[in-house]
């Protein structure tokens, strides 16, 4: 399966964060925002800001890193947030659901959101902004430095 990039520029984060908010305004009130560490910090950040929430709380939770991939490991619980009731979780993105899968099981009554989403994890979300195929890598702002792009068409031609 081929691969595909998505870079996501600061301003366009923002953009999304901001537009998921307003989705969310209507779902309230929520007592608190948890992040998900660390792509959900921004977001949640974001949210949190437009939505006049105080509370914020984190639950981190490791995966992968970019080579590799392997069980699910808590690593920070969100203490102040109990079993999730009134609080609103807030990740960058549901890719397979690994992450969400833990985090549910953490926070059952929460509302889980992601700013994106690609299908395989879609579902355990309750709200998100963008869906991206499964075979997308989303390039976060974070992540990237800016530099020479090679044109499309000439990276279409070599694969």
């Amino acid at each position: 399966m081929a691969q595909h990039y998505y870079t996501v520029t600061w301003d366009q984060l923002h953009r999304d964060a901001r537009a998921l908010a307003w989705r969310l305004l209507g779902l309230g009130p929520f007592r608190g925002v948890v992040a998900v560490t660390r792509g959900g910090l921004i977001p949640a950040a974001i949210i949190a800001r437009e939505m006049e929430i105080r509370l914020v709380e984190s639950v981190s939770v490791a995966t992968y890193d970019e080579e590799t991939r392997g069980a699910p490991t808590v690593i920070k619980h969100p203490a102040a947030a109990g079993d999730g009731e009134g609080f609103l979780v807030v990740d960058d993105l549901v890719d397979t659901g690994t992450t969400a899968r833990v985090v549910r099981g953490l926070l059952p009554k929460a509302h889980f959101a992601a700013v994106y989403a690609k299908p395989t994890g879609r579902a355990l979300v309750d709200s998100f902004i963008t869906e991206v195929s499964q075979d997308t890598w989303i390039l976060f702002p974070w992540d990237t430095e800016p530099q020479f792009s090679v044109p499309i068409a000439r990276r279409e031609q070599k694969a």
